[in-house]
């Protein structure tokens, strides 16, 4: 199946013209479009069909968020726990922890490789949280390994003769750390075999915990592009950050704070405070479907990228990102 999809998605659709520079510090000067989970607005998050397409549309970076099997195999899937997009709990029911959770942690990857992978539902309705996406429980979908993603992007980087980037993300290194495994040093191990060592590589690694970044900057004495991601105000933390980390991945309600009493958009000082410490600027999540108080898609993007001026976004629609950037270049 995946083969077939991989072919007619590079067939039928047309990235030509949105071809992505070819180092991390050259890509700092143009707008980026990073596939959040691959093109998750059209197929189940984090699958490799969901990259393909995201690959055939041209993005300048596909994400990988990853988590530790038990068996220490780096699995691609956004939380620590599987029963929102598998079918975990009819697979393996006894595997079940007393918070009602199946945490990836406790299964091999073995073990792992036997659930069927779904567009995201709610555990307790059974019902899409995308309603109008991909059909729950439809068609055929597994998880798989960063390696395993690793090389499939690397293969059609050289089939394609593109250099479409990697944008892995550690998920809750304190939770791994609790577990008994360190997360960051599996990681960084895994992308310095694949190649990806320092910022002239197409990949950046990105993360929630501070400390962490810290960690893999000062003890690991990594040389990649790092991410700090945030949720809260960071004016005040762009200094500290500035010293480990060359970006902040911030939600885009901490860049665009409403509309003042004209009915225009407020721009906080967070993008140009971020850009005077050289801090590069790629704000999550853009979802066609989810606009909160925006008119269009168009518009919540029109608004980030050209009047708040971050410089990526990470967005579900790689497509439409695209065609917008590419309609204002």
């Amino acid at each position: 199946m995946y083969r077939f999809l991989i072919l007619f998605l590079m067939l039928s659709v047309s990235c030509s013209e949105h071809q992505p520079e070819q180092k991390v510090e050259i890509q700092k000067n143009k707008k980026v479009v990073i596939a959040h989970r691959g093109a998750s607005g059209y197929l189940p998050e984090h699958t490799l069909p969901a990259k393909a397409m995201a690959y055939a549309m041209g993005a300048d970076y596909l994400e990988q968020d990853v988590v530790l099997s038990k068996d220490d195999v780096l699995v691609v899937i956004h939380d620590i726990h599987l029963e929102t997009v598998t079918d975990v709990a009819k697979k393996f029911p006894m595997k079940k922890r007393k918070d009602g959770k199946y945490y990836v942690i406790d299964f091999t990857f073995e073990e792992l490789k036997q659930l069927n992978v779904s567009e995201r539902f709610d555990p307790a309705t059974g019902k899409a949280v995308f309603p109008n996406r991909f059909p729950v429980f439809t068609s055929a979908f597994k998880l798989h390994s960063l390696q395993e993603e690793i090389e499939f992007i690397q293969g059609l980087n050289i089939s394609t003769g593109k250099n479409i980037g990697i944008y892995p993300e550690i998920k809750d290194p304190a939770f791994h750390r609790k577990e008994g495994k360190d997360i960051s040093k599996i990681v960084l191990k895994v992308l310095n075999d694949y190649g990806y060592k320092t910022k002239k590589d197409n990949c950046i690694l990105q993360c929630f915990d501070a400390k962490e970044l810290k960690r893999i900057r000062n003890e690991y004495k990594s040389e990649l592009f790092l991410v700090q991601l945030t949720e809260f105000k960071t004016d005040e933390k762009l200094e500290e950050i500035a010293t480990y980390a060359d970006g902040i991945g911030p939600w885009y309600y901490q860049i665009i704070d409403g509309k003042d009493k004209n009915g225009k958009w407020k721009i906080t000082n967070l993008v140009a405070n971020a850009h005077k410490l050289n801090l590069t600027v790629h704000a999550y999540t853009f979802r066609a479907d989810q606009l909160g108080d925006f008119n269009s898609f168009e518009e919540l993007l029109q608004v980030a990228l050209y009047e708040a001026n971050v410089d990526g976004v990470f967005t579900d629609f790689p497509d439409k990102a695209i065609g917008f950037i590419d309609k204002n270049k």
